[in-house]
């Protein structure tokens, strides 16, 4: 366990945490709508005594604590996906209202909790002296749910930060996470003739020329699940068409592709997919490209094709890891996960920056009805995050 003093300090300010945990649920931050989350974090890092504090031109909270050679950067996405079930939710979900244990709220998994954890963890960190020849970074980030990383590529470019370690505090309910799938969303497109609907022989109907390709993703899929686990998965998620009018064969139909991507698949190998997909038809395939724009106005384009990665069980990070983990638990780890779900890891995993994943709640429970997380779990992910300051 933790020491003595580390102990002590943690309880003084477990309260505080877990209120703040249940003001972040509070305020509705759907994305391309985080400012006032991210000025009420602003205002609780300085109040608790960060060395710098600032919302970058993206719109991400960065706090900054010491100024040594050794750095590590702990960073949670603000922004949550949409609520449209209200009415069906046992508590509001923006409530921040607490039962049998668990807070609940849209947010309270992905990722409030952590955000709430990593907070006062530097600033506990701090108090400690645990700074001491170091630098902890805490950020805060901006449009995760649509652009996996581009948030942290924009603040370390235009901050000029590149930190030693980091970790991403996704759900992964307090288990060290060595990595996660690859995600490559890409675009397909059939290219038809437009005739009048009294006369669709004169025409060539781009939805028919697309069921085929329909066809083949889902023989695709198949496929990939019968290579055995773990695999890659691929699943149609949208699908458009374009005609003049409700009474015109359409001349061009679109689908967009969701392809997750285990260990050991590359870029490669998913444009050969798409040549494959494409084969023998009238149709045009590119990278999923998706266009934001920021709370603070700043336009995000985010190129989705990632692979997968996975930091190696002898890493320093890991090992440093295994030994916070001990502190905080009183135990070794007995496993590890890794997530099936893209993160902002794609980003400090790009740029060679050892990346690890650690964070409250459990990531199945993200996104649904009646998402909650167990408070204890957010004390102890502070817990874990103080003490690996300590050992990196």
């Amino acid at each position: 366990m933790p020491t003595n003093k580390m102990e002590a300090i943690f309880r003084k300010h477990e309260d505080d945490l877990v209120e703040f945990a249940r003001s972040l649920v509070r305020i509705r931050s759907y994305s391309d709508q985080e400012g006032e989350l991210a000025r009420h974090i602003a205002e609780r890092m300085e109040a608790l005594g960060y060395d710098e504090v600032f919302i970058d031109g993206t719109g991400n909270v960065v706090g900054k604590i010491g100024n040594g050679p050794k750095s590590i950067l702990f960073d949670s996405h603000m922004d949550t996906v949409e609520v449209n079930d209200e009415q069906d939710w046992v508590l509001p979900p923006f409530s921040g209202d607490i039962k049998e244990g668990r807070l609940y709220g849209r947010g309270s998994v992905d990722m409030k909790s952590a955000i709430a954890a990593s907070v006062y963890a530097g600033a506990i960190a701090k108090e400690l002296g645990l700074d001491s020849g170091k630098t902890i970074y805490v950020t805060t980030t901006v449009c995760e749910e649509y652009c996996d990383g581009e948030n942290l590529r924009m603040l370390f470019r235009e901050c000029g930060i590149k930190p030693g370690y980091v970790v991403i505090c996704e759900p992964s309910d307090n288990l060290i996470v060595l990595g996660h799938k690859g995600k490559a969303q890409m675009l397909i497109r059939t290219h038809g003739v437009s005739a009048h609907g009294s006369a669709p022989e004169k025409g060539v109907n781009a939805v028919y020329e697309m069921a085929g390709i329909i066809s083949r993703v889902e023989k695709l899929n198949k496929d990939l699940a019968a290579a055995g686990s773990p695999h890659g998965t691929i699943v149609l998620s949208d699908i458009s068409s374009v005609s003049v009018s409700l009474n015109a064969v359409p001349s061009e139909c679109s689908i967009y592709l969701d392809r997750r991507m285990a260990l050991g698949e590359t870029e490669e190998d998913i444009r050969d997919e798409m040549e494959d997909l494409v084969k023998g038809k009238n149709a045009t395939w590119e990278v999923g490209s998706l266009r934001r724009k920021s709370w603070t106005g700043a336009d995000l384009c985010y190129e989705p094709l990632h692979a997968a990665w996975k930091i190696d069980t002898g890493h320093e990070l890991t090992t440093a890891c295994n030994k916070a983990y001990e502190k905080a638990f009183g135990k070794a780890p007995e496993k590890y996960d890794f997530w099936d779900f893209g993160t902002n890891a794609v980003t400090p995993v790009s740029m060679g920056i050892p990346t690890i994943g650690f964070g409250p709640g459990e990531y199945k429970l993200a996104h649904m009805l009646n998402e909650n997380c167990e408070i204890g779990k957010i004390k102890d992910a502070c817990r874990f995050y103080t003490s690996l300051v300590e050992e990196i």
